[in-house]
């Protein structure tokens, strides 16, 4: 098992590796060359960039993730995908993703786009709160132990 990371936007990078160097799973961020780093990673924790393009961390993410692994995401395309291949797909919002609420999330997805296409303003994301940190810790840790 390991823990694939959308890691570009991801704000609960030290949550994941913190909790998953207690339990011994490998963690792997995939982030665009864009956002390149020197920075030396704590061991049991990989990097690998990939380029810039729209999808290309979520490429690699499909291409490297086997079933049982876990993925951590902000894209409901991806997560989508995710779950297709009996991944675990968590949000770094705090809740799970399922199949049954995949659909309705890409649905909300399509329409906003649609909206912003015909020219309409739609609100983005909530901004990433503590409480929001706190629950994904709870979950992630909840999801650890399971396994």
């Amino acid at each position: 098992m390991k823990i694939y990371v959308d890691a570009d936007a991801c704000p609960v990078k030290s949550s994941i590796i913190s909790e998953a160097k207690h339990v011994d799973i490998p963690v792997i961020l995939v982030s665009s060359f864009s956002h390149f780093s020197n920075e030396e990673q704590p061991p049991g924790v990989e990097t690998i960039y990939v380029d810039s393009g729209a999808e290309a961390a979520d490429y690699r993410i499909m291409k490297l993730a086997e079933k049982g692994d876990i993925i951590v995401t902000q894209d409901y395309g991806l997560a989508s995908l995710g779950l297709a291949k009996g991944c675990i797909v968590l949000h770094h919002k705090g809740f799970t993703y399922t199949n049954e609420n995949i659909d309705q999330l890409l649905q909300t997805r399509y329409l906003s786009a649609m909206e912003r296409k015909s020219g309409k303003r739609t609100k983005g994301p909530k901004p990433f709160t503590e409480e929001d940190r706190k629950k994904f810790s709870e979950l992630f840790r909840e999801t650890l132990e399971r396994l």
